[in-house]
């Protein structure tokens, strides 16, 4: 090994790959490094999914060039497809039928390019459909922080990983915030780009009208700002096309954000509590942000939030219908092949008309005209990232008797009228409790982050989420990277 564990972790993915550049380490010596540390951890983890080790060896022997030359690297296991490699959603069914990836996703394709070394895929919810990380089929991933809670979700796997120090950086994707929650939950940043900004292809253009995207987690600002330089930009038959940044994102990193107009918000869009410890992380940032030299002031956009996260349930309920649908016919399975979330999201997204459907997609369009009008007003939106710290393992688990329910429900016809008596608006105080306030980045299509800069009085992190207008990604990067200069939070290691 060509350093001791304690030094691989204090530097970030361009870091490494400027030392195997240079000739002072080898991409083998980074691959067994963190080989070493994931066999380490991941039995406490339980972020692995699919070990890719021997196809890790072959991309070595490859000599990979690009700004992540030889840097060890994981994939999540939800639409970062590798050809030839088991490929599962987090799905049972999709698990059992064994099912392969028939082709390379255009997103993981540009993360090869970038060179990195892909050491398997990591652990996700059943099609990344809630903010923790506990499929039935490969266990609970648990948090490097404190092992009782969750590292959040989606992306979960891969936020553990990076969090505990096996890559310095991970695959993620963000359809509800399943990056923005997990860089929450474990000290990490991670932004979700807007709309458009990095491909989807290659099987489709979009997901959720372009309210899915895809990109990394990291410790660093500029490992997330130089990897988006190497994967942005248009695809074949891609729907939204952003025009291109003005500079390089790393280039934004260290470049000051000028004086910004920022607002601030702690109160939940849903109406529900906010616990202190978010509402602290926010205060102490409007802090911070004065002291930089910024305007701030408490504002909130012209938008009916609780509706907004009817109409995203709508959406998503829907969407999760379709993967059923989808999986179904590719496996031949029953209902036994998904797990009880999953067969309420359905049977409630199978209930609502395509008027519904047509009637929520408007309400987001809507509301991304009210974002705009509230971004010629102020350059920033800053919240919590969410309302409580990570909770324990299962607590967000729907009951059997629940699911049970409303199979019967259904059986009988009447799901449309649970729907008409606020099965939606339940779902919706059941599942968005403790994160409201990272929705509304995937409805209306627009950039937004959460950047790691405190800690809860448990040691916990606790992130704090900025939203900003579309196609302003430089700009997060900007000022995530004056924040991370003014109050530095890499030395802050889980205790694992």
């Amino acid at each position: 090994m060509f350093v001791k564990f304690e030094e691989y972790r204090q530097l970030d993915g361009l870091a490494l790959a400027e030392l195997v550049r240079s000739g002072q380490v080898s991409a083998q010596e980074l691959l067994d490094t963190a080989w070493a540390r994931l066999e380490a951890v991941n039995p406490k983890l339980n972020f692995l999914v699919t070990p890719l080790r021997d196809r890790a060896q072959e991309q070595v022997k490859r000599k990979p060039s690009g700004p992540f030359a030889g840097v060890p690297f994981l994939t999540k296991d939800l639409f970062q497809d590798i050809a030839g490699v088991p490929n599962y959603n987090g799905c049972r069914a999709l698990h059992q039928s064994g099912h392969v990836a028939a082709q390379t996703a255009t997103l993981t394709q540009r993360w090869l390019n970038a060179g990195v070394v892909v050491l398997g895929t990591t652990n996700t919810p059943e099609f990344g459909s809630k903010g923790v990380t506990e499929p039935a089929v490969s266990g609970v991933t648990a948090n490097p922080w404190n092992l009782a809670v969750t590292p959040g979700g989606s992306s979960g796997g891969s936020a553990a990983a990076v969090a505990a120090g096996v890559v310095p950086l991970a695959g993620a994707n963000d359809g509800g915030g399943s990056i923005r929650i997990p860089a929450a939950c474990c000290g990490l940043f991670g932004l979700k780009p807007g709309r458009g900004r990095n491909p989807w292809g290659p099987q489709l253009s979009e997901y959720m009208h372009g309210g899915v995207m895809g990109h990394v987690l990291t410790r660093s600002v500029r490992d997330s700002a130089a990897m988006l330089d190497a994967t942005h930009g248009p695809e074949v038959g891609a729907l939204a096309l952003l025009a291109p940044p003005v500079r390089p994102y790393l280039e934004e990193v260290s470049r000051p954000p000028g004086k910004l107009r920022v607002a601030f918000s702690t109160r939940s869009p849903l109406g529900l509590g906010v616990d202190p410890s978010a509402v602290a992380s926010v205060e102490r940032t409007v802090a911070l942000l004065k002291d930089l030299g910024h305007e701030v002031e408490e504002a909130q956009p012209d938008i009916d939030f609780f509706d907004a996260a009817r109409r995203f349930m709508m959406l998503w309920c829907v969407q999760v219908g379709q993967f059923v649908q989808e999986v179904r016919k590719q496996t031949g399975c029953g209902w036994e092949g998904f797990e009880p979330d999953t067969r309420s999201m359905c049977l409630l997204g199978q209930a609502l008309s395509a008027a519904e459907y047509l009637d929520a997609h408007t309400v987001a369009k809507a509301c991304t005209m009210a974002m705009g009008h509230f971004f010629e007003r102020h350059d920033v939106w800053l919240t919590p990232t969410l309302a409580t710290p990570p909770g324990a393992h299962g607590s967000t688990a729907v009951p059997a008797w629940q699911v049970a329910a409303l199979k019967a429900v259904a059986t009988l016809g009447l799901t449309r009228a649970l729907i008409r008596a606020g099965g939606i608006d339940q779902l919706v105080r059941d599942n968005m409790a403790w994160l409201p306030f990272t929705q509304l980045a995937n409805l209306t299509g627009l950039p937004a982050m959460s950047v790691p800069l405190f800690t809860t009085d448990e040691g916990l992190p606790s992130g704090v989420q900025f939203m900003g207008p579309m196609g302003q990604e430089g700009l997060l990067f900007s000022l995530a990277g004056q924040l991370e200069q003014a109050q530095p939070w890499a030395q802050r290691v889980p205790p694992i």
